[in-house]
């Protein structure tokens, strides 16, 4: 069964986060609020635990996960980001926009596309995220909490725990989130390319 924390979604409990960190580090997996919706999240270099969270959601190796980054100097860690990527980046971190860019040498093989090499990452504009991510001290492996068959990502963490409370080590309970799926831009050709519209507006980029 897992843990269920209940926090404060503006000024989230230091010592509750503690917790779901410390059962992230030991490979478990984790329902957190982000700035778009409940997302399932595990450690980064943590082969297993990557495979339980993909079992989970039920998607293959094909599925691209997302690195949640606390700022912009920790995703250029994981990115390789030329001057033309950092200044969009800027405009639209932290928010709702996820940013394919190609992958460095940190990010491990399995993870990123098999033919091009790179990486989904995002810099949240959640407090509890943020902090979260500042306890643990690297980046989360994450994926959208959509069950198999649904269409919506999950908003209730009581839900979430009851219904993946088997699969899951810890649920972190912020309340509910804007439940809208974030803009994804590919940035690693020539010129950025949208690929979905989320909630992050285009014109926050100036594009």
């Amino acid at each position: 069964m897992s843990q269920y924390f209940e926090v404060h979604p503006q000024n989230p409990q230091a010592r509750l986060l503690k917790q779901a960190a410390a059962i992230l580090q030991a490979g478990g997996i984790a329902a957190i609020p982000t700035d778009s919706s409940y997302a399932l999240v595990c450690r980064l270099d943590d082969k297993a635990a990557a495979e339980n969270l993909r079992r989970v959601r039920q998607v293959d190796d094909k599925h691209h996960l997302t690195l949640l980054c606390r700022d912009l100097s920790e995703l250029a860690s994981y990115a390789r980001v030329d001057n033309r990527q950092y200044r969009l980046l800027k405009l639209g971190t932290p928010g709702p926009y996820t940013y394919i860019l190609e992958a460095t040498k940190e990010v491990p093989r399995r993870l990123s596309h098999p033919s091009r090499r790179t990486i989904g990452l995002r810099v949240p504009d959640h407090r509890v995220t943020q902090e979260l991510l500042a306890l643990f001290g690297e980046p989360l492996l994450a994926t959208t909490l959509i069950l198999p068959g649904e269409t919506e990502p999950l908003n209730d963490a009581s839900e979430i725990a009851d219904r993946l409370g088997k699969s899951l080590q810890a649920v972190v309970d912020a309340g509910a989130c804007p439940m809208q799926p974030t803009t994804v831009i590919d940035l690693s050709g020539d010129e950025p390319v949208l690929v979905r519209q989320g909630r992050g507006e285009l014109a926050r980029l100036g594009l």
